[in-house]
């Protein structure tokens, strides 16, 4: 008790009087809510010849709308556009600015690239191919996510000068994208455009929070939320589009992959409702130390955690399938109590994932300045 109290004081006392501590409550939020949003929809069991990956959300479709508290990205683009934007204001050239941030979000995939090159090789000889090829796909799935962000990272000084122009473009190259899709029956290759257009709103929504119109972008909170969870519900009531805000395995059209206009509108309301809670949000991180020391420590790792959350779940859940298969682990995800047995696990897939933690978040630490709390600069 003594050594947290004494971790929680050294974070009280060297984060700036003036840091803005419900920005990364957002960050925090968002990626804990990432991790907890795989481990509960990913289910890993062993097939007939080879390990195949299957969602709960497949055998209990009714069930779909939870995966609206399951899938928070358009927050952490929101704040990473905002956190972007304020950090390319204070610097006078591009490319040394752009090659930190770069560097910020690479140092930690230079890590897990090699470890797990090296762990696919050695376990070539004891997993049959196909079972490697799951496993190898889910650990460097969370991947898309970084290159993603990396790119509209890059693309910054663009999206300011874009201004309030930014969004409407990209909110119009979705909407544009699915018509052509799903109206016009055209390629479904088109659809990727969308990855880079559709996480672009809420990014240029927080670049625009940062900005001289920051006012009135956090007065838009209500509007915010009420036009876009009314569009989602509308365009999947009218339109088509499915419930689920993730992907579910032998569904036709995910709304996730790539973003639809239905999960533009869902990222719409979340910005709104984000920017509603900054004001008590502050307030409780100000006012609780202990509460802001972990929303620091997240921040501090949030690479990390986020990189290595599928590693903690598949080296648990390949522990429950050489046992034969547990519920909840190494089993098909097909009914309520496989999802009470998921989370009464999660502690355990936490444990593993804080000794990844340990082994691996220097490398990400290396690429912070040293005064650097709470992440957000």
């Amino acid at each position: 008790m003594a050594e947290r109290g004494t971790v929680v004081r050294r974070i009280q006392d060297s984060t700036p009087v003036d840091r803005e501590r419900e920005v990364d409550g957002l960050r925090a939020f968002a990626i804990l809510g990432v991790v907890f949003g795989h481990w509960i929809v990913t289910g890993v069991y062993a097939g007939v010849d080879h390990w195949q990956v299957d969602s709960p959300l497949r055998h209990m479709p009714d069930y779909a709308p939870v995966t609206w508290l399951l899938q928070p990205l358009a927050v952490f683009f929101l704040v990473g556009g905002y956190v972007a934007a304020q950090s390319y204001a204070r610097t006078d050239h591009y490319r040394p600015w752009a090659r930190r941030r770069m560097s910020r979000l690479g140092r930690p995939i230079m890590v897990l690239l090699p470890v797990w090159t090296v762990g696919m090789v050695l376990l070539a000889d004891f997993v049959p191919g196909e079972s490697l090829y799951t496993l190898g796909k889910l650990v460097l799935s969370p991947l898309w996510f970084v290159l993603v962000y990396a790119g509209l990272t890059a693309l910054t000084p663009l999206v300011v000068r874009l201004g309030r122009a930014g969004p409407v473009l990209a909110v119009g190259t979705v909407a544009a994208v699915d018509v052509t899709r799903f109206a016009a029956g055209g390629p479904a290759v088109v659809g990727w455009v969308n990855v880079l257009a559709g996480w672009l709103v809420p990014y240029s929504l927080g670049v625009l929070w940062a900005g001289p119109h920051r006012g009135r972008i956090e007065r838009l909170g209500g509007p915010f939320l009420v036009v876009g969870a009314v569009g989602c519900a509308g365009l999947i009531r009218y339109c088509g589009y499915p419930v689920s805000m993730v992907g579910v395995p032998g569904q036709a059209i995910s709304n996730l992959n790539p973003p639809t206009l239905a999960a533009v509108a869902f990222g719409l309301a979340q910005c709104g409702l984000a920017l509603l809670v900054r004001a008590p949000l502050r307030r409780v991180l100000t006012r609780r130390p202990t509460v802001w020391a972990a929303v620091a420590l997240v921040n501090l790792s949030a690479m990390t955690v986020f990189l290595w959350h599928q590693t903690a779940m598949l080296t648990v859940t390949s522990a429950g399938i050489g046992l034969g298969g547990l519920l909840g682990l190494g089993t098909v995800p097909d009914g309520l109590p496989w999802i009470g047995a998921r989370i009464a696990w999660m502690p355990v897939f936490a444990v593993v994932l804080l000794v990844c933690w340990a082994a691996f978040h220097r490398w990400e630490a290396g690429g912070r300045s040293k005064g650097d709390s709470g992440g957000s600069s």
